[in-house]
């Protein structure tokens, strides 16, 4: 069957899906309605389920596999479901979870080995430490953990996923411009997202945590480099730079970053962390869209839509 994903404006659909999200609220005239998004191995889509009950808000809710029927429909440039059908899927229709979720290409003990052989380039003894005793610390989350709810590397593995693709691209940058600090820079790579594993519930139906939505990844991994500093017992100025490099790495205030790079490290580690979560969003959209047309619009990339070229 046709990933969700891939159905064009007008196909039917007729198929069993998975609740990635589910909120509630209420329309401008006062009646209550659920918003869904529901994914398969292709990816998500949104939907709306109008005029809801109480019975349905506790029924349809994250991690729920529903078959679905309706048709696709273009809501202000966008590719949404518009739901005509919905239930719980039974137990007895043999469906599970691992058949809807996303996960990365790449197997996810394969993208460990890639983190571990940076990691085993880094030649300062304290932030060598530091980090192996982070990861460590956190693996088997980081396997398989997502790097996002929604937009970008939002699947099973998408964490580890990113960031070995973040840390291909620190290489080349460093091959380029040889007076950055490797170490430093591959460090913050492997670090800068670790702090997710706390934010959010996992691969599955994901949301935010009590501490995710109160602290935030970000401050969450800045404490976590300080305790592992303090039970190693390292007092050297690495540990400062670790925590600058996650503290700036979303670039601006207004993006989430308690501060601005002031490194040339945590520079690059923005740029690169962008780049990669825009060219995953990218790759997505185009992989969906037929040669010679335009990508639907990109909410994460200032609503714009992408021309797919014909060239070869």
């Amino acid at each position: 069957m046709a990933g969700i994903t891939t159905l064009r404006v007008g196909e039917a659909v007729n198929q069993y899906l998975l609740i990635k999200q589910a909120t509630s609220g209420i329309t401008t005239v006062g009646k209550p309605f659920m918003s869904l998004v529901l994914q398969d191995k292709s990816g998500d889509i949104e939907a709306k389920l109008w005029d809801t009950k109480e019975e349905q808000e506790e029924m349809y809710r994250a991690g729920v596999i529903v078959q679905v029927g309706g048709e696709i429909q273009d809501y202000r440039g966008r590719k949404q479901l518009r739901l005509k059908a919905i239930r719980v899927a039974k137990e007895d229709e043999g469906i599970t979870v691992s058949d809807l979720v996303p996960s990365a290409a790449q197997p996810k003990e394969q993208l460990y080995e890639q983190v571990v052989r940076y990691l085993f380039d880094i030649k300062n003894p304290n932030i060598m430490r530091i980090t192996r005793s982070i990861l460590e610390k956190h693996k088997e989350a980081f396997l398989v953990y997502p790097a996002a709810m929604r937009n970008h590397h939002d699947y099973a593995s998408g964490l580890i996923d990113h960031v070995v693709s973040m840390l291909n691209l620190s290489k080349a940058i460093c091959d380029l411009y040889p007076t950055l600090h490797r170490d430093l820079l591959y460090a913050g790579v492997i670090l800068h997202d670790v702090g997710k594993v706390t934010e959010l519930t996992g691969p599955v139906g994901t949301s935010y945590t009590v501490e995710g939505n109160l602290i935030g990844h970000i401050s969450i991994m800045v404490s976590e480099i300080a305790e592992a500093a303090k039970e190693l017992n390292i007092e050297g100025e690495e540990v400062m730079l670790l925590q600058h490099m996650v503290l700036s790495h979303h670039g601006k205030e207004e993006w989430g970053s308690p501060k601005k790079p002031m490194l040339a490290e945590a520079e690059m580690l923005h740029y690169i962390d962008n780049i990669d979560a825009k060219m995953n969003m990218l790759n997505r959209a185009l992989g969906q869209t037929e040669a010679g047309t335009f990508t639907e619009r990109l909410f994460a990339l200032d609503n714009r839509s992408f021309y797919k070229p014909m060239i070869d």
